[in-house]
């Protein structure tokens, strides 16, 4: 069965950072693509950042420059490194694994991820 169990979210002041990771079992995540979500109450889920299974990358602007995402395929763990944290980061950030194996790129599309996990809070103080 599927899981993606994250963790490293927090509380932090404005300007700090945190890393978030994601630990994947019972599917073939180094073959998909992974990414990075997050929502905030009453607000729809937005992809933060993707990497497919090439290590190609794709940020939603509001973080490009500061968040980076990574992943360790020999221990099916996907990170994202958030620096310079905005009061605005605030959220419950989710990780995800494409329905498919091997897309060509990497989708910041809510609907091409099949697999969830139960979210980590981030939460930043100004």
């Amino acid at each position: 069965q599927a899981q993606l169990v994250e963790s490293g979210g927090g509380s932090v002041q404005a300007g700090g950072s945190l890393r978030l990771s994601c630990a994947a079992s019972g599917l073939t995540s180094s073959r998909r693509c992974m990414g990075w979500f997050r929502q905030t109450p009453g607000k729809e889920r937005e992809g933060v950042a993707a990497i497919d299974s090439g290590g190609s990358t794709r940020y939603a602007e509001y973080v490009k420059g500061r968040f980076t995402i990574s992943r360790d395929s020999d221990k099916n763990t996907l990170h994202l490194e958030m620096n310079s944290l905005k009061a605005e980061d605030s959220a419950m950030y989710y990780c995800a694994a494409d329905w498919i194996l091997e897309r060509p790129w990497p989708s910041l599309r809510r609907d091409e991820y099949g697999y969830w996990g139960q979210g980590t809070q981030v939460t930043v103080s100004s």
